[in-house]
Order: C-alpha cells, then sequence, then structure tokens
C-alpha cells in the first residue's frame, strides 16, 4: 500500500503543498510544463531551488501576466502577511460558477482532478458562507478565485492524482498564533475561514507568531487526507520538501514522504441500520448511490425485526473521510432513523490492474498480492465480453486465456 504522509509542522499553503509533492516525482521538469502547458490565462509556473535553515527544497514561484505575485495569501478579503501563499493586486470577483467555468470548460483536465478542484473550492465557501454569514451562491471569492490561486489549486489536484497513493496521512497541523489583519479588520490566527475547514483536525498553535495554515492549504489538507495523525511505519520512497516564501526560526516548508507500508493494514468503518419498510427496488437504488457516495462496500441481510416483523440489515463499509457524506446519504435514501458505527482495523492484499494482451484483444487482470499469497483475476466485464462476441461462456473464456499464458 503506497502511502503519503504530509508533515504540517509550520501549516500549510497552496504553493508548499505543491512544491513539495512536485519533488515526489521523477520528472518534476515535464511535470512544470504540463502545468504551464494547461492554458490557464496568464500564468506562468516556475520550480526554483530554496534553502530553508539549511534545508534545500522546492519553492513554486506562481507569474500572472509576468508579474510575481506579492507576499500574501489567496482568501475572501484577506490581506494576511504569511508569506506562504500569494495575492496579486489585481482583485477578481469570481463565484463558485465562474470557477467551475474556467475549470470544466477551459483546461483540459482529467475528470477526477476536476471534481477534486471544485471540491477544494466548495470546502472554501462554505468555511467563507460561514464566517460571513451569507449564502455561499453570495461567496465572492477574490484572490482565491484569481488565476493564481486556481493554479495552486490545480496543480496540487493533479498531483495527487499522479501520485495516486492509497491513503494519505496528514500531521497534526501547526496554524500559527497572534492576529492577521484583513479588509474587515484584526482577526485572530487561525482566521474563521481557517478554523472553519480544520474543525476535527487536530491543530495547535507553538510560539511561532503569524498565520501559518491558510484556507486554501487547509481546504486541500481537509479534502485528500484519509486521516490526521502520527507517521505511520513505511518503507521511504522519496522525500519532498516544499518550501514558504518567507524567513521563520524553523524551516518554513512542508515536508512530503511517500512510502510503502509493509503491513497492508488501515481502519475502516462500518455504518448499518436497519429497515422493515422498504422494498427490494428502493434498497437497491439506496445501494447503487452509497457506491457512488465513495462506500468501498455495501451489503444486505435478512433480519427479523421487532413484532416478528422480517427486515433488511443495511451495512456500509468507509473511509473515515466519508463517513459523513455517507451517514447523509444513508438518511437520504432509506428509511432508517438511526445509524451504528464501529471501526474496524483490516488487512488487504496490494492489487494492482494489469492489461495483458490475449487472443481476444486486450483484458484487465487483477492482480492482488501480499502475505505470501498471490492471486490473478480477469476482469469479469471484459470476460462477459467476449463470451458474448464469441457466443461462448465464461468459464471457455476462462479456460483459453488460461491456455494462453
Amino acid at each position: 500500500m503506497r502511502i503519503l504522509y504530509l508533515d504540517c509542522a509550520m501549516g500549510a499553503a497552496g504553493d508548499m503543498l505543491t512544491a513539495a509533492l512536485l519533488e515526489l516525482l521523477p520528472n518534476p521538469d515535464e511535470f512544470v510544463k504540463e502545468l504551464n502547458a494547461l492554458g490557464i490565462p496568464g500564468i506562468i509556473y516556475k520550480a526554483e531551488p530554496s534553502v530553508k535553515c539549511g534545508i534545500t527544497g522546492t519553492h513554486m514561484t506562481v507569474t500572472i501576466h509576468g508579474e510575481e505575485e506579492s507576499v500574501g495569501h489567496h482568501t475572501h478579503d484577506h490581506e494576511h502577511e504569511h508569506g506562504h501563499e500569494h495575492s496579486h493586486e489585481h482583485h477578481h470577483h469570481t463565484g463558485l460558477q465562474d470557477i467551475e467555468h474556467i475549470v470544466c470548460g477551459h483546461l483540459s483536465l482529467p475528470t477526477a482532478v476536476q471534481d477534486d478542484i471544485m471540491a477544494v473550492y466548495t470546502l472554501i465557501a462554505e468555511a467563507e458562507s460561514y464566517a460571513h454569514g451569507v449564502p455561499v451562491t453570495q461567496i465572492h471569492f477574490h484572490e482565491v478565485g484569481s488565476m493564481d490561486a486556481i493554479a495552486d489549486i490545480t496543480a496540487v489536484c493533479m498531483l495527487m492524482n499522479r501520485l495516486a497513493p492509497d491513503e494519505v496521512v496528514v500531521s497534526p497541523v501547526h496554524v500559527g498564533s497572534g492576529q492577521v489583519k484583513c479588509a474587515h479588520g484584526i482577526l485572530p490566527v487561525p482566521a474563521p475561514a481557517t478554523a472553519y475547514i480544520l474543525k476535527d483536525v487536530p491543530i495547535y498553535g507553538g510560539n511561532i507568531r503569524g498565520e501559518l495554515c491558510t484556507p486554501t492549504g487547509a481546504a486541500l489538507l481537509k479534502h485528500f487526507a484519509t486521516r490526521f495523525g502520527a507517521m505511520p511505519i513505511i518503507k521511504t520512497l522519496g522525500i519532498g520538501y516544499g518550501m514558504g516564501k518567507k524567513d521563520f526560526e524553523a524551516a518554513n516548508c512542508v515536508r512530503a514522504i511517500l512510502g510503502e507500508s509493509e503491513s497492508s493494514e488501515d481502519e475502516i468503518y462500518e455504518l448499518s441500520c436497519n429497515v422493515d419498510d422498504m422494498t427490494g427496488e428502493s434498497i437497491g437504488y439506496a445501494m447503487d448511490r452509497l457506491f457512488e457516495a465513495g462506500a468501498l462496500d455495501v451489503y444486505t441481510m435478512a433480519i427479523g425485526m421487532k413484532k416478528s416483523r422480517p427486515g433488511t440489515l443495511i451495512h456500509v463499509m468507509c473511509r473515515e473521510k466519508d463517513k459523513d457524506r455517507l451517514v447523509q446519504t444513508i438518511f437520504k435514501h432509506t428509511t432508517s432513523i438511526g445509524i451504528r458505527e464501529n471501526k474496524f482495523r483490516r488487512y488487504v492484499l496490494d492489487r494492482e490492474i494489469k492489461t495483458v494482451q490475449t487472443a481476444y484483444g486486450d483484458v484487465h487482470c487483477k492482480i492482488s498480492s501480499g502475505y505470501g499469497v498471490e492471486r490473478k483475476k480477469y476482469e469479469h466485464d471484459d470476460l462477459a465480453s467476449i463470451a458474448k462476441k464469441c457466443d461462448i461462456s465464461l468459464s471457455e473464456v476462462v479456460e483459453s486465456l488460461n491456455k494462453q499464458k
């Protein structure tokens, strides 16, 4: 299992996360070329070496229309001086629909990356809505909605898609201390939007004065984190240092460590509920919606309930980061008025999908290995397509493929 650990001992911001993840790639220069080829209006990415407290890492510089952004940060109406992210002198008043039009309408990105970008922006919009007491539809971003902020968020989402870790573990987040000046006045650190995004996340203040974690950084961490906690036991594959622009008494960086877990052990949650007034069709529909919402598995069992009524026990297996969304989905698509939660530790085999060339054409094969065993299984949809095309049974297809090895 590939695990990405993000060490946020000096907070997090979009440009720092971009630079740290970039250093984990075997060909960072080629990836920067890909970023510049996206065609984000006016944006140019440049990765530069940077040294903080004797540690060499990468600083990601983003210029818009040829100008380097001044020290500040991407958030609604804020002019924070922490030196992690950037702001541009010209404020762009942009809503979620405008951002979606740019990201989904003009950038050539995989659908999964587009979805990640919009999910991050939605987290920020919800936080700003809470902080300012206005509906999300009335939130107009300034620095967050500008091209340079889209550049930071897009880069991180593309890098996460490229690295494709099975699990993302994030350390407790250092948010800084003191106060910060914004357009609305003097605010405490963390700023209200950042504090809202980091609900249920372990954070601490420390002795460093200033804002270390920005709303953009917080939203990226919240969206991608599988869980927050100490670094797990891993075999290190790569280490990346993403440097901020400002100097502090501690190295101003995010450290990203990519590794493999030999135990292939993780935590999983089970959500379950009993229903006795749903039809088979409606339960089937609910199961489809639960899978769409991120469930790892959904299954049912026939049970006896109160008053001798036959009923159905619905089990939903999920990761912690998807739990709240799945609770909402269960209540929305079932008649349950109560949900039980259990936390489990599970052991899994490492899995990968390989494309095998056969006499029938390319066939996808799932290979599972670990704990001294290895299993191979052809994808059912591919087998079914061959069987239908050749007018033979599934078992005949499998037998034929095994002979071709």
